[in-house]
């Protein structure tokens, strides 16, 4: 049991480490907690018969996965439970049929709507995280042998962003107003635009011949659900801060208590409260994250049109370079990185996939 749990967690860490995550992540710290310390002492100590402390550090190996490589905390599901389960409750004290009763009970029917969402937006994760796994591009090895190893990869990690792009797209049936489920609908889109150009580079046939088309579309909807899913969070953080800022909201301790809990790293205590003014540095912060992502989205696009020939590639790139600003990247990094663009010829023959690091 305890070998298999040894060979378990290096694989995590790779997948964090992993030269192909999400572009709008910031950069990880692989270095472990005081508490994956303090479990794995414990775990070396365990007398063979207790098994749940090993089902424990599984579980929150996963849990860490999940926060610092998909950037969500795995947690909030059980806490929309906890709170619908209080709302619902609460009605029953109520008489059923009271005006004071239904409103809690439709609240707390919103709550557990959340939860059922966030399971699939989970799971869709899973596959994503999955697929990036799968995806070898191993700088050190040779190009031939990463083209190889593409080609014959691509139809597995095709079906991984397929049955991915399949569970967000439930969790919007369920929850439309989920911007979370937006952004990763758009993420998945340019992790597909992306494959299909490697693949295609993998294949070393005249991209002279190669119809496009599918490749752009991609393009289009991963930006079109980028600006969907950032209006949504707008009208969402307004009203959050608001609700913040009014003493007499009746919304203001659990806005309080879940954005708390969202913007620590999951290993200290929670805060019963979080001021307004923490609450704008969160927004910022993932205002800036937005920014970086869709910058190297149209970054990517770009290279794909000054590849093929197609006009209007050096107008992403400017809108790229203007969203890296936006999302606070240094004067030196966005300089570099417009260096290597398949533009300049020195980086066109080098052909290696640059990309602006988080602010």
């Amino acid at each position: 049991e305890e070998e298999e749990e040894v060979e378990e967690k290096p694989v995590i860490e790779e997948v964090i480490s992993s030269p192909t995550e999400s572009l709008s992540e910031t950069e990880i710290n692989t270095e472990k907690t005081d508490k994956e310390v303090e479990k794995e002492k414990a775990s070396s100590s365990e007398d063979p018969e207790t098994k749940e402390l090993e089902m424990d550090d599984w579980l929150f190996d996963f849990a860490h996965l999940f926060r610092t490589h998909v950037g969500i905390d795995p947690d909030a599901h059980i806490d929309l439970h906890e709170l619908g389960m209080e709302l619902c409750s609460e009605a029953l004290e109520e008489t059923v049929t009271s005006e004071k009763a239904q409103p809690l009970f439709d609240k707390a029917s919103a709550k557990f709507q959340e939860v059922a969402a966030l399971a699939f937006f989970n799971w869709g994760n899973v596959h994503m995280c999955a697929a990036r796994k799968r995806i070898p591009l191993d700088e050190s090895a040779g190009k031939e042998v990463v083209a190889a190893q593409l080609q014959t990869a691509y139809e597995w990690v095709k079906e991984r962003y397929t049955l991915a792009k399949e569970k967000y797209e439930q969790a919007l049936s369920i929850k439309p107003d989920f911007y979370e489920g937006l952004l990763a609908l758009g993420q998945q889109q340019f992790e597909m635009a992306k494959l299909h150009w490697s693949y295609l580079l993998a294949q070393k046939i005249d991209i002279s011949g190669w119809d496009p088309s599918e490749t752009l579309n991609l393009f289009d909807s991963a930006e079109a659900k980028m600006k969907d899913a950032t209006e949504m969070w707008e009208k969402l953080e307004e009203q959050r801060m608001d609700d913040l800022k009014n003493p007499n909201s009746n919304k203001k301790e659990e806005v309080s208590k879940r954005r708390k809990k969202q913007g620590g790293d999951g290993n200290e205590e929670v805060s019963e409260t979080i001021t307004a003014e923490e609450a704008a540095e969160q927004a910022t912060a993932m205002r800036s994250q937005i920014h970086l992502f869709w910058g190297n989205m149209l970054f990517e696009r770009s290279q794909v049109e000054c590849k093929i020939g197609k006009d209007g590639w050096n107008k992403n790139l400017d809108s790229a370079v203007e969203r890296f600003k936006l999302a606070g990247a240094s004067e030196a990094d966005i300089a570099t990185v417009v260096k290597n663009h398949c533009s300049n010829e020195a980086a066109a023959t080098e052909g290696d996939e640059k990309k602006v690091p988080a602010p």
